[in-house]
């Protein structure tokens, strides 16, 4: 029997389609090990959303070559789509297979084995309309699942070189989504996260099908589904009629990832985002009225090329008046191949690391004023694992559905299961509780 490991790089995406993958050697019969193991066959899962993520992969697949010279040594993902030259030139790299066609993966490693020719099989991703189908049952990790609902990006802001790693918008076939949605519930996952590259556009690319009801589609033909939340959705996708169903749901939680990059009209315009800041706040006032309690999380950008004081200062000012309660901080990095590498007025490295602290001191803030709002209250979480900073404890650590992160004393059985809890000491990071007790099925519905 052959074994295969894996090593995947990036985001959300990226660990998705890994996992699929990998049904795919199952149901072909391989064994999964460690990455640091021996091992037949190693798929490294690229990812090249700035210039570090090209060099980590790098060195990761050199690592795997030094691991077993003689394994078959497959490379996938974004930094494989949009260079795969640059990985073939690797001594011991043996088959790249970029963002799709991955289903093909194992007829290549058969290929090889009998040619023992390196196979590059990247293809041209702009030509692609449709929605590559990657099912996975089950995760190795046991709590959240992710479902991925399309592919591809038709923004091309000027920072992002994602839509030559992913080709443009493609959603995925509802009824296949609602499949999948139900087989996660089957295989006794009560929470689902809806991803993709750009999770909100989904339906752009349909004939008279949209996001909004996608999520009233999960929500009525999903049976015993308790959570649906939303990766992340842009701002211009939070139409009308997408926070009536927010708002209508039992299951969509309270809270939404909307990036907002910068709180500056003009640097807005230099980034190619589709939005103004009033839009934005509008935006966030509706959602708002339709949802008191909602947690709203952001990224932001800080140091784009010609940003001055005063621009960073509207980010700042925005940020606080509007009360994200939490933030994803990156200083600007330059992607080769992107309009805003070739900018002039590069921010200094120096000036860009002072207003990340600062942005990073305002969001410690925020997140605990938000936090403080439910001390006191009973909430739901699904425990996840055992508390990272003190694993040898009997702390166990899980979301609620506004996204806090509670800290809760109990047992291995509680992993998985909606549990009750109170929160008694509310803080950023993490927020004390007290076990109240689990739900059962009966009652999920009834709340």
């Amino acid at each position: 029997m052959s074994s295969v490991a894996f090593h995947t790089l990036g985001c959300k995406v990226n660990h998705y389609e890994t996992e699929a993958i990998w049904q795919l050697f199952k149901e072909n019969g391989y064994d999964r090990t460690d990455f640091e193991k021996q091992s037949d066959v190693y798929v490294i899962n690229t990812c090249t959303v700035t210039n570090t993520g090209d060099k980590k992969s790098r060195q990761v697949i050199r690592r795997a070559i030094r691991q077993n010279p003689d394994a078959v040594i497959c490379v996938t993902g974004c930094y494989a789509q949009t260079s795969p030259a640059e990985i073939m030139a690797i001594p011991g790299v043996d088959i790249v297979v970029g963002t799709q066609e991955r289903t093909k993966m194992l007829d290549y490693i058969e290929q090889y084995k009998t040619e023992r020719q390196p196979i590059n099989a990247v293809g041209n991703i702009m030509k692609n309309r449709v929605y590559e189908e990657l099912d996975v049952p089950a995760f190795t990790d046991r709590t959240r699942a992710s479902l991925k609902i399309q592919e591809g990006c038709n923004n091309f802001c000027t920072f992002c070189i994602i839509p030559w790693a992913r080709g443009l918008m493609r959603s995925r076939d509802p009824e296949e989504v609602v499949h999948q949605a139900q087989q996660l519930v089957d295989a006794g996952y009560l929470e689902i996260v809806l991803t993709g590259i750009h999770t909100g556009g989904y339906g752009e690319d349909l004939k008279d099908y949209n996001l909004a009801q996608l999520l009233r589609d999960i929500e009525s033909k999903v049976k015993g589904l308790k959570r649906l939340r939303i990766s992340s959705i842009e701002a211009s996708q939070l139409t009308d009629e997408v926070i009536d169903v927010l708002r209508d749901s039992n299951i969509v939680v309270r809270h939404l990832h909307i990036p907002i990059q910068s709180g500056s009209n003009t640097v807005l315009k230099r980034m190619r985002r589709k939005y103004t800041m009033e839009f934005f706040a509008n935006r966030l006032d509706r959602l708002r009225e339709a949802l008191p309690d909602l947690a709203i999380t952001s990224d932001v950008i800080v140091g784009f090329p010609g940003e001055t004081e005063e621009e960073f200062m509207e980010t700042f000012n925005f940020i606080r008046d509007q009360r994200f309660s939490e933030l994803h901080v990156f200083p600007y990095s330059k992607r080769t191949g992107t309009p805003a590498a070739r900018m002039d007025n590069q921010v200094d490295e120096e000036i860009k690391n002072e207003r990340v602290h600062r942005l990073i001191t305002l969001n410690d803030q925020l997140a605990a004023q938000y936090a403080s709002r439910f001390e006191g209250e009973v909430l739901e979480i699904i425990p996840e694992e055992k508390y990272k900073l003190d694993p040898g404890s009997n702390l166990y650590e899980g979301y609620t559905d506004n996204y806090l992160k509670v800290v809760i004393p109990g047992t291995e059985d509680l992993i998985g299961k909606l549990v009750r809890v109170k929160i008694t000491k509310a803080g950023y990071p993490y927020n004390e509780g007290q076990f109240v007790r689990v739900l059962e099925n009966a009652e999920i519905q009834l709340v």
